[in-house]
């Protein structure tokens, strides 16, 4: 790392203002990023990317989409702000159109300004719905770092934030590769992780949980695919007991597994939706929850007890109203659908026959995840579980190698994941999987 007095002023003003997320300041050394186009980005010297990443998984429409980048420009030359107590033709119009691509009686749209501030509220509203005060979540879930979010989250990042909200509940989802469970088929998985399900229910009272959260496709701590029947499950037991389901869906909304929303690949309907990301690309800050009649008519003659003060901000609504309409004029969900699951995933298995460092590839659409192993017989994880320093050096190496060959990828514990923008071209798809080949080859030297 060369000394900051030879870098630039943004780089210098970063090191000595900004204050990152989920790091230790004095050990980061990031890319001063200026600017992008599609699925890439370049950095102040000129040095290109291709985001394989789409940043945090929400880059779904990539880098500087023309009309994205109108809309917001149109609407800040007419209004760039409103207090959430008025109407807006932007709020109005977003709201409808979420609306419409979303499943069942899913019908009303409470805006927030991201992902966590939309689970806390889905968990307020199931809360005050139901009269209950518990909510079930998986370990493997990140669900936001709020308060109440980070709770919810089953992984380690909750830890530090201990003691916390009061009344959550966690328990172990599907996981064929890893299984909990003991089973040999995915059937097995299903039968199980359900009946595990509704022992914790038992367990805990099932007239005493407000609802059951759950990414229906987990995002950050696997790219875990449920098995056939699970979601399905699920619903019937929220039905049995009264619990509102909620599905996060910030990471896997809007495109990205190849449908609007992860659930309708199983034709299954939650009572709450939580997005956020993908419904404009992060263009501008904006999430919310997309609320079934029945619970929403819970607050028709009752005030929620709940708000933001830029809830549906209007620059981030006439974002999204774009999006949607890109996603209609362009066919994306149906270009994720044919385009993941024909090029990338079958790209992804085939490296996966070349390097014994890949145990497992799973995902579907543009979302896939590489588990990397030391034995693939042992199935022992490259990285032990939550490593970091020296012990999360070989998945480290393989993400600087991708970034010094002009890749961008996203990792967590012993994965690489691969989340590219929903517009990559095939070509550009194709040249991602071939650095991931060649940077594997660190991985592979780890391995028994």
């Amino acid at each position: 790392m060369s000394s900051s007095a030879d870098r630039s002023q943004a780089y210098r003003d970063d090191r000595s203002h900004v204050f990152h997320s989920w790091s230790a300041q004095a050990h980061l050394d990031p890319l001063v990023i200026t600017g992008g186009e599609g699925a890439w980005v370049w950095d102040e010297d000129g040095n290109r990317f291709l985001d394989f990443s789409s940043q945090l998984i929400y880059s779904n429409l990539g880098h500087q989409h023309p009309k994205l980048v109108a809309a917001v420009q149109e609407q800040a030359g007419v209004l760039t702000t409103i207090a959430p107590t008025a109407a807006n033709p932007a709020r109005s119009e977003a709201a409808r159109l979420i609306a419409e691509v979303a499943p069942g009686d899913l019908d009303m749209v409470f805006f927030t300004n991201g992902g966590a501030e939309a689970t806390e509220n889905a968990v307020r509203m199931a809360r005050l719905h139901t009269g209950r005060q518990k909510v079930l979540a998986t370990y493997r879930s990140y669900h936001g770092a709020t308060a109440g979010s980070i709770t919810l989250t089953g992984e380690p990042r909750r830890w530090t934030s201990e003691p916390s909200v009061p009344g959550v509940v966690h328990f172990w989802g599907p996981y064929p590769y890893r299984s909990a469970f003991g089973t040999t088929t995915e059937a097995e998985e299903t039968e199980r992780a359900l009946a595990h399900l509704a022992d914790t229910i038992m367990a805990e009272g099932g007239h005493t949980i407000a609802a059951i959260i759950l990414e229906p496709v987990v995002g950050t701590n696997g790219v875990l695919v449920p098995p056939p029947g699970y979601l399905a499950g699920v619903r019937d037991l929220c039905d049995q007991h009264g619990i509102v389901f909620i599905a996060d869906e910030v990471m896997v909304g809007f495109g990205r597994c190849g449908e609007w929303f992860s659930v309708d690949r199983w034709d299954v309907t939650p009572d709450l939706i939580c997005f956020a990301k993908g419904v404009n690309s992060g263009y501008v800050p904006l999430g919310g929850v997309v609320i079934s009649r029945r619970i929403a008519d819970t607050f028709a003659d009752r005030p929620y007890p709940g708000g933001l003060t830029y809830s549906g901000h209007v620059l981030g609504c006439a974002s999204a109203v774009a999006s949607i309409g890109i996603f209609k004029e362009e066919g994306i969900v149906e270009r994720v659908r044919t385009v993941g699951d024909g090029v990338l995933g079958p790209a992804l298995q085939d490296l996966a026959q070349r390097h014994p460092s890949v145990g497992d590839v799973r995902g579907l659409g543009f979302f896939w995840a590489i588990e990397l192993v030391r034995d693939r017989e042992t199935r022992e994880a490259l990285v032990p579980f939550n490593a970091s320093g020296a012990d999360a050096a070989p998945v480290a190496e393989v993400v600087a190698a991708c970034r010094k060959q002009g890749l961008l990828v996203f990792s967590h514990f012993n994965r690489i994941h691969v989340a590219p923008p929903l517009i990559t071209s095939e070509e550009d798809l194709r040249h991602g999987v071939e650095i991931l080949d060649d940077a594997l080859s660190l991985a592979d030297a780890h391995c028994a």
